[in-house]
């Protein structure tokens, strides 16, 4: 794949982006809160868990610290998923797609077990973000920022791991 201008300019931005984060986060809040997306999905989580079961919210001492609410962080997962859509649609690559290819090939076209499978891997990925105090855009683009020992295991070992677990699933393929 040839690499060009653009790669380079989004990384730029994307760089200037997590500096300017960090920076205003600073200044406006009056403490570091650099860019990451795991906390949002634990919030995320706490909405639907408050419409269900109110009281269970309320007496969590996890939601009770980490307060449930729609901050910035929360509208960056919201714009991710906004950005992606609207650059496959202008790339014209949009298309919905139930199995991918791949996992067609080595699994079988079951959209049950491809379910199944994602949300027990999104629930270990998630437990694994939680464990390790950040997510991998959270210690990738922000730890490693700060030159931060801790992210640069971490990002380390999310990469590794994850390369390591894409082989085992999908045979080298």
């Amino acid at each position: 794949m040839k690499t060009n201008f653009k790669t380079y300019l989004w990384g730029f931005l994307l760089g200037l982006l997590a500096i300017a984060s960090a920076v205003a986060t600073t200044l406006l809040m009056g403490k570091s809160n650099y860019l990451g997306t795991s906390t949002s999905f634990v919030r995320a989580a706490g909405f639907i868990e408050k419409m269900l079961s109110p009281d269970a919210v309320s007496s969590h001492s996890y939601y009770v610290s980490t307060k449930i609410k729609v901050d910035w962080q929360f509208m960056l997962v919201i714009g991710i998923a906004i950005g992606a859509f609207i650059s496959s649609v202008m790339n014209r690559t949009f298309k919905i797609e139930w199995i991918p290819p791949i996992w067609r090939e080595c699994f079988g076209a079951s959209v049950v077990k491809r379910g199944v499978v994602a949300f027990v891997g999104g629930m270990i990925a998630m437990y694994g973000a939680r464990l390790a105090d950040g997510c991998p855009s959270g210690h990738g683009l922000s730890g490693m920022m700060q030159l931060s020992l801790s992210s640069l295991v971490a990002f380390f070992l999310f990469f590794v791991l994850g390369a390591l677990a894409a082989r085992f699933v999908y045979g080298g393929r």
